[in-house]
């Protein structure tokens, strides 16, 4: 039975900026939820939203699905990884509560680097690049076979911790890793920890995520988006969780074509449908394929079971249709029954962060938000805490600023004028949705295309 407008309970999980977008579109659902909160932090913004919230470990599902028990939860959604991983949804749903995030099993093809190439290559998938998974303990052992292979891809490959590392696990050749030695001791870094890894050819393209809803059966696309991971302008600098993102009003990307987009989406059907199959039971939650678009088409970079990190604040900020009957539908299976509509408008999300983010961040610092923003932009809060009614940075990223506009440009201008009432020791990436930066990308692939 689907509760009433005034026994609808919502757990989020989670406390970042995703999840206080989640929080927000929520909100804005016409059954008017009541909210509740199980964070590893207390985000002041989730927080004004919520009847009741809770602080604890995300990596430890049992107090997650008894807090969500004790206060009668309806509903769950699962905003990070961490969660996902350990079961949380297995908990949730077995206390009797629908939920929105994959369970431990499904959620393999984020938490397993070499499960979802695997998956690819059973079922048939296309967009696999060359790859191969190695066991630490054999690795140790005879180091013969990882060296032939490096060889193979000299200068061409990348290494990924096989499972979940915070973005930490992944270093690719010339960025991270300059000569064969140095891809060798990465590799007994991680076999030295015990976990195994996977090398995988380097792509050279584009990258983009194309995110959908789906409940096992029936998948709902959602608009193309490019993440920032940099974290200076030009590309520059050490990767981070995401500077910031950019959708443009058609729904696709300037670089990208109209097949790149419908081979994304039927990469994520073909997953979705392989995941039922392997795992005996329906994928309910938020696909997100993190994909490249190359000389010889799509190819995958990675999967994600949840929405992604600033992807998901765009995404919720453009979204027209009800949140809450979407996410009511995916886990009772009936998607293909609601409407999903996004607004046909340009969006760029900018973050504000720390100075020294990501590598010394400062903490502590006060955040002064503006008292007014114009109606085509959102503010959604990430490492901020509140002590004695003033909010402070945490050292992550701290505010992010999200706009919309009929063209990328008007939206970039808006964003740039909202972030410049936000003062502090805080940066930002300026170049982020400017019309500078993806001509450079419209120009990458033109290149390569030719």
């Amino acid at each position: 039975m689907t509760p009433s407008a005034s026994n609808e309970i919502i757990l989020i999980v989670g406390s970042g900026a995703r999840e206080h977008a989640i929080a927000e579109a929520l909100a804005r659902s016409s059954p008017q939820p009541k909210l509740i909160c199980f964070g590893s932090a207390r985000n002041p913004g989730i927080a004004r939203l919520c009847s009741s919230y809770a602080v604890g470990s995300m990596s430890i599902a049992a107090p997650i699905a008894a807090f969500a028990k004790e206060h009668g939860a309806t509903l769950a959604i699962i905003g990070p990884e961490a969660p996902l991983a350990v079961g949380t949804a297995d908990a949730l749903w077995a206390a009797g509560i629908p939920t929105v995030g994959p369970t431990q099993s499904l959620a393999r093809i984020e938490s397993s680097k070499a499960f979802t190439r695997e998956l690819l290559a059973k079922y048939g998938i296309p967009g696999n690049p060359f790859f191969q998974r190695f066991d630490a303990a054999e690795f140790l052992a005879d180091e013969g076979d990882l060296t032939a292979v490096l060889r193979q891809w000299d200068g061409q490959h990348v290494i990924k911790d096989d499972g979940l590392a915070g973005g930490k696990g992944v270093k690719v050749c010339g960025d991270h890793l300059h000569s064969l030695e140095e891809s060798l001791a990465f590799c007994r870094e991680l076999a030295a920890l015990g976990h195994p890894f996977v090398v995988e050819e380097k792509l050279e393209g584009e990258e983009f995520s194309l995110i959908s809803f789906c409940d096992g059966r029936t998948l709902a696309h959602m608009p193309a988006v490019q993440d920032h991971k940099r974290a200076f302008e030009g590309d520059k600098g050490p990767n981070t969780g995401g500077m910031g993102t950019y959708s443009d009003a058609d729904h696709s990307l300037p670089f990208l074509r109209a097949d790149d987009i419908t081979a994304a989406r039927k990469i994520n059907e073909q997953v979705a449908a392989a995941l039922a199959a392997e795992c005996g039971a329906p994928y309910q939650g938020i696909l997100y394929g993190g994909f490249m678009a190359t000389r010889d088409g799509v190819r995958l970079i990675e999967y994600n079971a949840r929405f992604g990190d600033p992807e998901c604040l765009n995404l919720l900020t453009l979204l027209e249709s009800d949140f809450v009957a979407i996410c009511r539908a995916i886990a009772r299976q009936g998607l293909a029954d609601v409407t999903v509509e996004f607004s046909q408008l340009a969006s760029v999300c900018k973050y504000v962060v720390p100075e020294g983010y990501p590598e010394a961040p400062r903490k502590g610092d006060q955040v002064r938000l503006p008292e007014q923003i114009p109606g085509s932009a959102q503010l959604y809060l990430g490492a901020v805490d509140e002590v004695d009614g003033i909010l402070v940075g945490t050292g992550s990223r701290t505010v992010a600023v999200v706009a919309t506009a009929e063209t990328l440009a008007a939206a970039e201008l808006v964003a740039e004028q909202v972030i410049a009432t936000i003062p502090g020791p805080f940066f930002h990436r300026a170049d982020i949705g400017t019309k500078a930066l993806i001509q450079r990308r419209i120009d990458h692939m033109t290149r390569l295309r030719h």
